[in-house]
């Protein structure tokens, strides 16, 4: 870990060399690992003690943090994650709470809480993070950064601790455009589903309606940009049956998969759990079959649904989260509440398994707050291409 680090951004753990490659496209730059991916020389704890009491030293290095490692990018250190990566407040009962570095009076969001706090403080070019439920979408959002949730099994996991598989997936954070692109060019392979070089962009009315409206004016400027380069949006809902319905699904889903995941620890160690995380695996565990059955009757026709919405030419242009991150004295019931509210947005993705970028275009009471492009299942590069023609002004 660096030897400063006022943000509490990365575990303090022993530094240990490890080493890149002194050329290539990435030589320069620096990056941060989420605590939850494999780092030769080092434990991965997980955000929490005992898992990282049991993790040992490892001997080999996760192969997405290898490919940047040879792409000449520097490892700075692992990073602080919420605990078990079962959270989106970004704080760690543990290991503390990173500070945002956009609005340090703010929650940095979780569960990549300490990568989204070393990349908006400065302390590192960018860093990779994990999102299942919003874990680098929440952060990217609330500390002013880009980041995307991959199409899901775009990036490798390998050598990364699991939550729920069939929605886990690799993402990222920087700064700037220019550098998040350089990261996506190592990282992601030719697009399966590449984006026409003309969008149809849709506006998800559904979704747009749940902000308050001091949120809504907030962004306006921002996508009145993005129509100006890309095209006038054309209304549409994305929400299949309801919003409910949705997020029950996405939640029987996951917690299904986060007990069978962590559940045998749990039960075996009785680790204390922090505020928050404790309360929802102790709900995961009494997920029923039924339950997860018709949760995933539902992800397959919400799938189909937005397949048939998007085509292989339209994204939507959508809030990121329902409004700027949270005040850090935010009591922790207020929080969950917040988080509920999120997930109905960040489930869309989720569900789907389509990548979503967030920009951060808007700002609101001085805080940081993004605008995704959700696109379909394969889009990742035509996304953030989208991205850097937004961010340069290019037609």
């Amino acid at each position: 870990m660096p030897l400063n680090d006022p943000s509490h951004a990365f575990v303090p753990y022993p530094d240990v060399p490890v080493a890149h490659a002194s050329t290539g496209p990435l030589a320069g730059l620096s990056f941060g690992v989420k605590d939850l991916f494999d780092v030769a020389g080092y434990p991965t704890g997980g955000g929490n003690p005992i898992v990282l009491a049991l993790s040992g030293l490892k001997t080999r290095t996760a192969p997405t943090v290898q490919k940047l490692l040879d792409a000449g990018a520097r490892f700075a250190g692992k990073t602080v994650t919420d605990e078990l990566a079962f959270s989106m407040n970004g704080n760690n009962a543990h290991f503390g709470a990173p500070i945002n570095g956009a609005a340090p009076d703010r929650i940095t969001g979780g569960s990549s809480s300490g990568s989204a706090s070393a990349v908006s403080s400065r302390l590192c070019d960018f860093a990779l993070g994990t999102d299942t439920g919003g874990s680098v979408r929440a952060p990217a959002n609330h500390c002013g950064l880009y980041g995307i949730r991959p199409t899901h099994g775009r990036v490798s996991l390998e050598g990364a601790l699991d939550l729920a598989p069939s929605q886990d997936t690799c993402g990222w954070f920087a700064r700037d455009v220019m550098t998040f692109a350089r990261v996506a060019d190592v990282l992601l392979d030719t697009d399966p589903q590449p984006l026409p070089a003309r969008v149809r962009l849709l506006r998800p009315t559904d979704v747009w309606a749940l902000l308050v409206p001091e949120v809504t004016a907030a962004l306006s400027p921002a996508v009145q940009r993005v129509e100006t380069l890309l095209g006038t949006c054309s209304p549409v809902h994305a929400v299949l049956d309801s919003f409910d319905a949705m997020y029950w699904s996405f939640r029987h889903i996951q917690g299904r998969e986060a007990w069978t995941t962590d559940g045998p620890l749990i039960e075996r160690y009785a680790p204390p759990l922090g505020p928050g995380v404790a309360e929802r695996f102790a709900w995961a565990r009494e997920v029923t079959d039924a339950q997860v059955q018709a949760a995933t009757t539902f992800r397959t026709r919400f799938r189909q649904h937005l397949t048939q919405l998007l085509g292989n030419d339209a994204v939507l242009l959508m809030p990121t989260m329902p409004d700027i991150a949270p005040l850090r004295s935010t009591s922790e019931s207020a929080l969950e509440d917040y988080r509920n509210r999120a997930i109905q947005m960040l489930c869309i993705a989720g569900l789907a398994g389509f990548p979503q970028l967030s920009m951060p275009l808007a700002q609101r009471e001085g805080a940081p707050l993004g605008l995704s492009l959700l696109g379909p299942a394969g889009s990742d590069r035509a996304l953030i291409a989208l991205a850097e023609r937004i961010a340069s002004g290019a037609r």
